[in-house]
């Protein structure tokens, strides 16, 4: 990496005031809780005695300073790029011709997402790994979220954000680099794929946006299918109903009014915490009972801790806002050229479709997966790990 005065990249290191942490534990000591309907269980929101236990947790046993700490262990920086800060994580690997790897987050996830995939990405050596596998890793929080936010203009849409990170790794002196992601890092990452292919050699995704059934299928388009694709279809298409009448509420508000949702959840840590947990189990693997069995409970009061340490409820949310104001906002996917893999796991919101990922991704590795939902780096680190060494592997072999 370049010196921090020729590139205007500074060190950075995480260390929140113990005000903060003191005016956490006020607010969270004097939380006005609502009533909550008996034995409804998920069906009306997170359950009171659920969040309560959470909450109980999180104000008595919880320990920010030693999850501070360990974030600390990776190398953090900042930078200003087109008139905003980007926080990043940039983890080098021990083995000098690692493959550089930008690895994005999505809402309401951060760089907590990958906490067990650094290690064994960057150093597979000592993970039992082939060292031809390792990776530099480039960690960036995306513009709007945690220690990259608040942004202070508009505009901060997902394609903004791909040619901040394509800028990021230029100046990290990365010219040919991977990307990978999920939710919004699928996108950012799709886009960075699409937008520089003469940069990025392959893109990883655990989740391809606009890859399932939004429209119900015709018996025409059923017929052309095969056996297996149009079960898939049908399945698609009914999990897209579900979604639309259960779960699409928090889109709705982020896409039309996250002002108005931040003033809640940047003054109430348990709004905040509510918001968030309850995403963390209704996205996960659905055989996992809360959101603490599918994703560590440290891990999820860490990730929830830097959305309400920084204030950035409000401005993390606005990333919908601005995608559904944008000019592209209902067009199909521009085509992308550059390799591109899709990690399947069966318990993500959207059901992908081969034969719809194809029309506009040049798909070169498809894995589908018995396990696992959509915080792919938490639920299934060592599957997603595995699934990314296989495609840049591949790239390597082929080139």
């Amino acid at each position: 990496m370049t010196s921090a005065d020729a590139s205007g990249i500074h060190p950075f290191r995480i260390d929140f005031p113990e005000s903060d942490l003191d005016d956490l534990r006020h607010r969270l000591d004097r939380t006005r809780w609502p009533d909550a309907l008996p034995g409804v269980g998920w069906a009306y929101g997170i359950p009171r005695d659920h969040l309560e236990e959470l909450v109980r947790y999180w104000r008595h046993e919880y320990d920010w300073r030693a999850a501070e700490a360990r974030l600390n262990q990776w190398p953090q920086f900042t930078t200003e790029i087109d008139g905003t800060r980007v926080h990043f994580a940039h983890v080098r690997s021990p083995e000098p011709d690692a493959t550089p790897l930008i690895i994005t987050h999505g809402w309401p996830g951060s760089i907590v997402e990958f906490t067990d995939v650094v290690g064994p990405l960057t150093d597979p050596r000592a993970h039992g790994g082939d060292p031809a596998d390792a990776f530099h890793l480039v960690i960036p929080s995306i513009p709007g979220f945690g220690l990259s936010g608040p942004t202070r203009e508009t505009g901060w849409e997902f394609k903004r954000v791909a040619a901040a990170f394509a800028e990021l790794m230029e100046r990290l002196g990365y010219h040919r680099y991977g990307a990978q992601g999920g939710d919004w890092g699928g996108a950012i990452s799709r886009e960075l794929g699409r937008a520089y292919p003469d940069r990025v050699i392959g893109v990883h995704l655990n989740l391809l946006p606009d890859s399932g059934a939004t429209t119900e299928p015709t018996p025409a388009e059923l017929a052309a299918l095969s056996p297996e694709e149009r079960e898939r279809t049908l399945l698609s298409w009914q999990r897209f109903q579900e979604w639309n009448k259960n779960e699409r509420g928090y889109a709705d508000i982020q896409f039309t009014r996250p002002q108005t949702l931040a003033y809640g959840l940047t003054d109430s840590p348990v709004g905040q915490l509510a918001w968030i947990a309850e995403k963390f189990r209704q996205w996960t693997d659905p055989r996992k009972n809360s959101p603490e069995d599918a994703v560590d409970r440290e891990r999820l009061l860490t990730n929830v801790m830097l959305y309400w340490l920084t204030g950035t409820a409000g401005s993390s949310a606005r990333i919908y806002y601005e995608r559904a104001h944008a000019d592209y906002w209902g067009s199909p996917p521009a085509p992308s050229t550059t390799p591109t893999a899709l990690a399947v796991f069966p318990h993500e919101n959207f059901v992908a479709l081969r034969h719809i990922a194809d029309r506009t991704n040049t798909i070169v590795q498809w894995t589908e997966f018995d396990r696992g939902g959509h915080f792919a780096a938490l639920e299934e680190p060592e599957l997603l790990v595995a699934d990314v060494r296989a495609l840049f592997r591949k790239l390597r072999t082929a080139g």
